[in-house]
């Protein structure tokens, strides 16, 4: 087929002829290719310098335009597919602030900063322990109103440290009224918490182990606190005659020592919804002298009791305390008492609602004398030698 000339119109059909290319067809072909390298030339200086609109997404490694930092080579630093190397991983998380806690006025990270907190905390404060072990015995005196209490908080993870079960107290509230002390660990003292004189106080949620004598002690005239929720265990590392869990008021051999020769009237306290475990003597202890408190949903095991007077889990000998909803597991004899200590004390406390599992050779419950103190029908008692109480339930 012969070439169309220059200048005519193509001609029409499934036969017509393709145009002619001028000039020599070499030199065109030579000449476009020429023109398609520049052009992709162009191109790729543009993409590596970063310029235009169709650079990849930022983070896509190993891609030219990629506006985030470039990782390294696979394998890069050791073998193939090996994580690359550098700092470790992060530390565990902290253990968490309570949630009742509110947001830190104070933030100490050791024991000074904390004594210095304690000395200087005013109603309105929080204070708060980053996790770590701070050793000394603390005391928090200043009192609070009920308006405005004073916080001391910290996870589990937050540790005070006694240093030694002969002698001092962990954390010592030395009329420290409306204090809210949340989730702290206490450890290593001839007791734990002590409350002197205390109104209105919260303890709650904390740990409390490795204890020469008591866990948690209130006393002093300390009256309408709250003891809820807390871990209590590991007591009686002095002498196992005093290793109670908690331990309200004053004996009457020590009331000339501790509460100017009077009855300690500890009134109202509440104890609630804690577990005491592995105490050399009862799980909770309620002195001659004290009126109206209530020991309420806690949890107890007596296995270890071996002290001279560990026989209960509680021993009532204070005036109208309601008992009620306790699960007790293991006894040395019974699983509730009252006594008639001082004359007028250990009388007419009611027992609700409880579920004692005894595995021991005395009662559920043990009235010497009865004084009024009544035992509901719906309490629960099984594995007890001699059987529901030494009188009949109500």
């Amino acid at each position: 087929m012969s070439e169309q000339p220059i200048g005519e119109p193509p001609a029409s059909g499934p036969e017509a002829p393709r145009p002619r290319i001028p000039g020599n067809p070499l030199v065109w072909l030579t000449g476009g290719a020429l023109l398609v390298a520049v052009i992709a030339l162009v191109i790729a200086i543009v993409a590596v310098s970063g310029g235009g609109g169709d650079a990849k997404p930022s983070g896509q490694s190993g891609t030219a335009g990629a506006t985030g930092p470039v990782g390294p080579a696979p394998g890069a630093g050791g073998s193939a597919g090996a994580p690359p190397t550098g700092p470790a991983g992060p530390a565990p998380a902290p253990s968490a602030v309570p949630a009742d806690c509110p947001k830190a006025t104070t933030t100490v990270s050791d024991a000074k900063d904390l004594e210095d907190a304690l000395s200087a905390a005013q109603p309105g404060n929080v204070i708060v322990l980053r996790d770590g072990v701070y050793e000394g015995k603390f005391v928090a005196s200043k009192a609070a109103d009920k308006d405005n209490p004073i916080y001391l908080c910290g996870g589990s993870g937050a540790v005070l440290d006694g240093g030694g079960v002969k002698a001092g107290y962990v954390l010592h509230l030395d009329g420290a009224s409306y204090w809210r002390v949340l989730g702290l660990t206490l450890r290593n003292g001839q007791k734990g918490l002590m409350a002197d004189h205390v109104q209105g106080a919260l303890i709650q949620g904390l740990t409390v182990e490795q204890i020469g004598d008591e866990g948690i002690h209130l006393r002093n005239f300390s009256s309408d606190n709250v003891v809820r929720g807390n871990t209590v265990r590991n007591t009686g590392n002095r002498r196992d005659t005093f290793g109670e869990g908690i331990y309200v008021g004053t004996a009457e051999s020590n009331w000339c020592t501790v509460s100017d020769c009077k009855p300690d009237n500890s009134d109202r306290n509440v104890v609630e919804g804690n577990t005491i475990t592995d105490t050399t003597s009862e799980s909770v202890d309620i002195k001659e002298g004290t009126t109206g408190g209530q020991v309420i949903n806690n949890t107890f095991d007596g296995a270890k009791f071996s002290g001279s007077h560990a026989d209960s889990w509680i021993d009532v000998k204070g005036n109208d305390w309601l008992i009620q909803g306790n699960q007790g597991h293991n006894s040395k004899l019974d699983g509730f008492q009252t006594h008639e200590v001082v004359k007028g004390w250990g009388s007419n406390n009611v027992f609700k609602g409880n579920t004692a599992e005894v595995n021991g050779p005395g009662y559920g419950f043990n009235f010497t004398p009865v004084n009024g103190n009544k035992a509901d029908c719906d309490n629960k008692v099984t594995a007890a030698d001699k059987g529901f109480g030494n009188i009949p339930c109500a």
